[in-house]
C-alpha cells in the first residue's frame, strides 16, 4: 500500500498558537484556554475562545474570525506548502477542508439589519455562508488548481478530509493536498447546542460519571499529505490507515452500542494492516456527553479485546472544536509519534477530569499529566477517533518509519 505523509501541523487553539506550545498544554494538562464567557443573550458557558490578539485583523475577501483563525494556522504551513508546490506544481495540489460553521458571524449580524431595514448590508453576500468557502480560502491563498473540497459531517469533517486527502493522492488525482480543519464556537454555536441540553455547566470531564456534557472551543489545524516524504522529519509520519462507518441510528445520538465506531475503528486498522497490539496511543473522540462516551468506552474495550491501551480525550483541554477537531486531535498524535521518537519512556497526551469512573463503561486506561510509561519498544502507532452527529464516524491511524 502506498503511504501518504504529513508535515508538521500548522494549528491554533485555546491550547496554543503553534504545534509546539500545544504540546506542552496537552502533556501537562494546562486548561488555562477554557475560561467562562458571555453570549450575545447574556447566558454564560465555558468555552475554549481563541483570544483576538493572536489572529491577524484581516484574512480573506469576508473578515470574520473563522477566516483569521484559518489564516493564523495556514501561515505556518506555507513552507511546507511551497515544498510541495515546487516539487509537484500548483495543478497537482489539492485542497480538502471540514468545517461546521457557514458564516454564522456575519450572518446573525446581516439579518439583524435586515429585520430592521428591510435589507441587508451592502457588504453581505451569500458566498461567506457556502460551506466550501473555507476550502476556497486555501485555494486563493496559495494558488492550488487541483481538486478543492469542503467536508461538513460535524465533528467528523476534517477527519473526512483526511480520508478523502488520502483517496485523491493513492487515486493519482494529486502528488499532494493541503487538508484540515477550522471551526469556532460562536454564540450561535453555543446557543445552539445548549438548545440540545448538551454543554457542560463547568469545564467538560470525560468518561466521568458525574459528566454532563460539552465544553465547545475555537481551533484550525492543517497538514500538507503528499506521496512522497518531502518534508523536514526524515524519519516519515505517514497516514497509515482509516476507516469510515455511518450509524444511521438519530440525527444527534450516536447508537449506544457503539456497533458503528467498532466499525469504523476495525476499518482502520485492517486498511492498515495492523493488529490492535500494534497501536500505542489512541486519541478519543470523547466529547464528555453521557452518550457519546459510554459508546465509545464500549467500542474501544471491544477492538482492543480488553487490552489496556493508553488512552485520553484531549477535549478536556482544547475544547471541542467541532470540524477542527479530527486535524487537531491528529495533530496530537502526529506530535505524539514526533517528541516520542527512540524513546521507551514516554509522555502523552493527557487527559483531564475528576478520576470518577462510571461503572457503566468498560474500564479504560486513562494518560495521567505528566506521568512516564514505559513501553517495550517505541510507540510507532497511534489511532484518531472522530464521532459526529448523525453517526459519521472516523477513524485515522498514523505511523512513523
Amino acid at each position: 500500500m502506498n503511504k501518504v505523509y504529513l508535515s508538521a501541523p500548522a494549528l491554533i487553539c485555546s491550547a496554543g498558537n503553534d504545534a509546539d506550545e500545544f504540546w506542552k498544554r496537552i502533556v501537562s494538562g494546562n486548561r488555562d484556554g477554557i475560561k467562562e464567557t458571555e453570549t450575545c443573550t447574556g447566558k454564560k458557558f465555558y468555552a475554549a475562545r481563541i483570544e483576538e490578539s493572536f489572529l491577524p485583523e484581516k484574512a480573506s475577501r469576508f473578515n470574520m474570525k473563522i477566516m483569521r483563525i484559518e489564516d493564523a494556522a495556514l501561515e505556518q504551513l506555507r513552507g511546507s506548502v511551497k515544498k510541495a508546490m515546487d516539487r509537484y506544481g500548483t495543478e497537482r495540489m489539492g485542497v480538502c477542508v471540514g468545517s461546521c460553521d457557514n458564516g454564522s458571524e456575519f450572518s446573525v449580524a446581516a439579518h439583524r439589519v435586515f429585520f430592521k431595514d428591510g435589507k441587508f448590508p451592502e457588504d453581505y453576500s451569500l458566498e461567506m455562508q457556502g460551506a466550501d468557502y473555507v476550502a476556497t480560502y486555501v485555494k486563493e491563498k496559495f494558488g492550488a488548481e487541483g481538486p478543492c473540497l469542503a467536508f461538513s459531517t460535524a465533528c467528523s469533517s476534517s477527519a473526512g478530509a483526511a480520508v478523502k486527502a488520502a483517496q485523491l493522492i493513492k487515486s493519482g488525482i494529486c502528488d499532494a493536498v493541503i487538508c484540515g480543519g477550522v471551526d469556532i464556537a460562536s454564540d450561535t454555536v453555543l446557543l445552539g447546542f445548549d438548545s440540545l441540553e448538551a454543554v457542560s455547566s463547568e469545564k467538560t470531564n470525560p468518561f466521568s460519571k458525574n459528566r454532563s456534557g460539552i465544553t465547545l472551543g475555537d481551533g484550525a489545524a492543517f497538514f500538507v499529505m503528499s506521496r512522497e516524504n518531502i518534508f523536514e522529519n526524515k524519519t516519515g509520519i505517514y497516514l497509515a490507515g482509516y476507516g469510515e462507518s455511518a450509524d444511521a441510528y438519530h440525527m444527534t445520538s450516536p447508537d449506544p452500542s457503539g456497533e458503528g465506531a467498532f466499525i469504523s475503528m476495525k476499518a482502520a486498522l485492517e486498511n492498515a494492516g495492523l493488529e490492535e497490539k500494534d497501536i500505542g496511543y489512541v486519541n478519543l473522540h470523547g466529547t464528555g456527553t453521557k452518550f457519546n462516551d459510554s459508546m465509545e468506552g464500549k467500542a474501544v474495550d471491544k477492538v482492543f479485546n480488553g487490552r489496556k491501551v493508553l488512552c485520553s480525550s484531549t477535549k478536556s483541554i482544547t475544547g471541542h472544536t467541532l470540524g477542527a477537531a479530527g486535524s487537531l486531535e491528529l495533530a496530537a498524535c502526529y506530535m505524539t509519534l514526533k517528541n516520542n521518537s527512540g524513546k521507551k519512556n514516554c509522555i502523552l497526551p493527557c487527559q483531564v477530569w475528576d478520576g470518577e469512573r462510571d461503572e457503566d463503561i468498560p474500564e479504560l486506561n486513562f494518560v495521567t499529566a505528566g506521568k512516564e510509561y514505559v513501553f517495550d519498544d517505541e510507540i510507532k502507532f497511534c489511532m484518531s477517533n472522530s464521532f459526529a452527529f448523525g453517526g459519521s464516524n472516523v477513524t485515522l491511524i498514523i505511523g512513523r518509519e
